[in-house]
């Protein structure tokens, strides 16, 4: 038995971005931590100027990547991150930037 069950557990976020996070090279540098990280799932911009991101990995590892999506790439400037935690899916093959849709 692992000393660290859950934070070994694969989960998932639903996380959001607010502040200048659009059109500053933010899903790129997501999609680079994600890489880094061993993360599985995807970016977007919102038709609201947010970001969301849906990530599925080992807890711990998903809140390093809030840690860099809450300092983002030079040119943003983040205002808010939220983290809704839900099941894992495992219907991902990679981390992959996608095109924006409505919230």
């Amino acid at each position: 038995m692992s000393d660290r069950p859950i934070e070994s557990a694969v989960t998932a976020a639903e996380i959001v971005v607010e502040g200048r996070v659009q059109g500053v090279g933010y899903r790129d540098y997501a999609q680079r931590h994600a890489e880094r990280l061993g993360l599985a799932g995807y970016v977007m911009n919102l038709d609201d100027g947010r970001v969301r991101a849906r990530v599925e990995g080992p807890r711990d590892v998903i809140e390093a990547f809030v840690r860099a999506l809450e300092k983002g790439p030079p040119l943003s400037q983040v205002r808010a991150v939220s983290v809704h935690w839900v099941p894992s899916t495992g219907g991902f093959a990679g981390f992959d930037v996608r095109a924006g849709s409505a919230p």
